[in-house]
């Protein structure tokens, strides 16, 4: 191929993948399969391998590129980034249109009504139509550059849609992650042993921290732009043209918002399409994929916007209003904190709470996140807190409230307050440099080995059925196991002679313990806990290498030849081979006699009858378990999924099917009943 080939070819491609991001990541149309996107992907990034003078800033591949960043930059926000005024009930939504019209009389006063989302607020800037600058608000004056991993989000465009573009465009919106892929993300790392995110807007302010552009990458994170900054080459007579511009430049906007003639109209919006009239299963949060903390009001006018003067530390013409039963936090006395050690040695604070009832429960510990989280909501031990269940699930410490904090509290030192070492076997720690996290850094930490025993059992890895928390504790604290290959050397004895365990029950657990070494290899490549490997990378894993000794050898390209295996798990997988402490483990399960190979049936699954499709099962099956089902789709080369999405091929339908067939029907996803599904499975 000539240059010029190369570059009217080149230009092609990026045109494509820029179109079919913009119809997956902002518009959930998507028209063609992952497998052939990655077709023209792989093309695009050969082509520029063999011509690298054709290579631009803008190029779908350079989303992640380069080393990690050593800090962020500072940039000054040309248009300060302020936050909003807070009605504390909806009835000050009508006293702010009522000063709005004091200050604008006779003036017609429309406004624009739309969600708040629970996110982290970022900017982006756009020159001649090419994204040159992504910034974090920071203090509203400052911020951080983080282009870098602005770059990385698929959802925001490289270069936008427009044969005409401004000179310059600033976008404003708030990067989120899709509460579906927040859960996979956290089950991932709950399945790898590494510390889960508390709720959505931890994990995306957590991912944009990384300084590893790469990191960021393998998060799944999003993003939708409300307003604009600076402007220079376009006008906009009020905010919902700049909404509806944002869009047709290809920007993700608000799926909702609604240009009202007036107040009364706001609110009637509100009671029916907001709250829908108070059903929670129907309200504007069941509509979204991101989590809501709100709505916003903002006169629509930017030049009313212009003329109405600004509050102290926020703008005249918006007001934010948080329906209370969206959010229902609750105060308590912050007792005391105590420092967990997690399976990989992670050190998580935890609140100990005067119980307190929140949202449906009793709360008396909540997550405090991280020491930074401390550090960065001055949260003292002594303090009256907020506690909210993030998510409607997690209890979590929101904000310490200061007026009521007593003249003894000190600011919490968290290695202070573990005096300097493990608080689970007294051993050194260390500041992870990837993550904000410190560490235990002995291996054979008590803690660490009874969450990683724990896991190793679990019935979703290796399914040791007797292998809890109450036996493990006595093992570990007996040093009977010093690593997890360490049980298949336990005798019948040992077992009896432990507290609680008679020798029916001794028995019970050996045999299960040796049944065990005949469990898939995914199973066990689960149970070694590599980081970011969960159940279905490790079965892809399995079909792909076969063995564990391929995995050991294989290099970090290999290993991403393998489905949906990205560079960061590929140098987690490969940086887990390469440690010795690990390889030994592995030779001792050897040695015991545990399966490390993939059955034939493994191996051939990728090529079988139901490959590529992905499934959804919801309800009570007559013939099978989920589990069963489960096993019987993956052995044919589908994949199995706990959430419904337009990426599913089909949701098999039991008996007292739940919210996973509304959303399927809403979707138009095919469904199966029983007697379909199990024809489809002899097809």
């Amino acid at each position: 191929m000539t240059r010029a080939q190369a570059e009217k070819r080149i230009a092609e491609l990026r045109e494509q993948i820029r179109h079919h991001d913009h119809l997956y990541y902002v518009l959930a149309q998507p028209e063609i399969s992952d497998h052939d996107y990655d077709k023209l992907y792989a093309e695009l990034k050969k082509l520029e391998a063999e011509f690298p003078d054709l290579v631009t800033p803008d190029s779908p591949t350079q989303r992640v590129g380069g080393a990690p960043a050593k800090e962020f930059k500072h940039v000054r926000h040309a248009v300060p980034m302020l936050s909003l005024e807070k009605a504390e009930a909806l009835e000050e939504l009508r006293k702010f249109d009522a000063d709005i019209r004091k200050q604008l009389p006779r003036e017609k006063i429309a406004y624009v009504l739309e969600p708040k989302i629970d996110g982290v607020s970022i900017s982006v800037r756009y020159e001649n139509g090419v994204l040159t600058l992504g910034a974090t608000r920071g203090d509203g004056e400052t911020g951080d550059d983080i282009t870098a991993n602005i770059r990385t989000i698929r959802a925001i465009p490289m270069r936008l849609q427009t044969v005409k573009p401004p000179r310059l465009l600033e976008a404003r919106g708030e990067a989120y992650m899709p509460l579906e892929d927040f859960q996979k993300l956290n089950d991932r790392l709950r399945e790898a042993g590494e510390k889960t995110f508390p709720n959505a807007r931890n994990a995306t302010a957590g991912t944009l921290k990384q300084l590893d552009p790469r990191i960021v990458a393998s998060r799944p994170l999003s993003a939708v732009f409300y307003a604009v900054g600076q402007v220079h080459g376009a006008e906009f007579a009020s905010h919902a043209d700049a909404l509806t511009a944002l869009k047709k430049f290809g920007l993700p906007t608000p799926r909702h918002w609604w240009l009202c003639g007036d107040m009364e109209e706001v609110l009637g919006h509100y009671e029916e399409s907001v709250i829908s009239g108070g059903d929670e299963s129907r309200d504007l949060r069941t509509q979204v994929p991101y989590e809501l903390d709100g709505i916003v009001v903002k006169v629509d006018s930017l030049d009313q916007q212009r003329r109405i003067p600004p509050k102290a530390r926020a703008p005249g013409y918006a007001i934010v209003y948080k329906p209370e039963h969206w959010i229902k936090p609750a105060e308590t006395k912050l007792l005391g904190i105590t420092v967990q050690v997690g399976r990989t040695g992670v050190l998580t604070p935890v609140a100990e709470l005067e119980p307190v009832f929140v949202q449906g429960s009793t709360v008396s510990r909540a997550t405090l996140h991280n020491e930074e989280e401390i550090k960065r909501k001055d949260i003292r031990i002594g303090d009256t807190v907020v506690v909210r269940k993030a998510g409607m699930v997690i209890p979590e410490v929101v904000e310490a409230v200061k007026e009521k904090r007593p003249k003894n509290a000190k600011p919490f030192d968290f290695v202070a307050h573990i005096h300097g070492k493990c608080p689970e076997c007294g051993s050194p720690i260390r500041r992870d440099p990837e993550q904000v996290a410190w560490r235990c850094e002995n291996i054979s930490c008590p803690a660490q080995l009874k969450r990683a025993l724990e896991h190793f059992g679990h019935r979703g890895t290796m399914d040791i059925e007797g292998l809890g928390e109450v036996l493990v504790n006595q093992l570990v604290g007996q040093k009977l196991v010093r690593d997890i290959a360490d049980i298949y050397a336990l005798t019948v004895a040992q077992l009896a002679g432990l507290e609680r365990m008679g020798e029916k029950s001794a028995q019970n657990v050996f045999d299960a313990i040796q049944t065990s070494k005949e469990r898939e290899l995914w199973r066990v490549l689960m149970g070694l806990g590599i980081l970011h490997v969960g159940a279905q990378a490790a079965k892809t894993l399995a079909r792909h290498f076969g063995s564990i000794e391929a995995l050991e050898k294989a290099t970090p390209e290999q290993l991403m030849e393998a489905e949906d295996i990205g560079e960061v798990m590929a140098a987690s997988i490969h940086e887990f081979f390469r440690n010795k402490r690990n390889l030994e483990v592995i030779e001792k399960l050897r040695r015991a006699g545990v399966n490390l190979k993939a059955a034939a049936g493994e191996r051939k699954a990728a090529a079988g009858a139901l490959a590529g499709k992905t499934f959804v099962l919801t309800g009570t099956l007559a013939k099978w378990s989920r589990d069963e089902a489960s096993r019987l789709i993956e052995e044919r080369g589908g994949k199995v999924s706990g959430s419904v999405s337009k990426k599913t091929d089909y949701v098999v339908v039991g008996t007292e099917a739940g919210s996973k067939l509304d959303k399927a029907r809403q979707l138009g996803i095919k469904t199966l009943n029983e007697h379909e599904f199990e024809t489809l499975l002899k097809s």
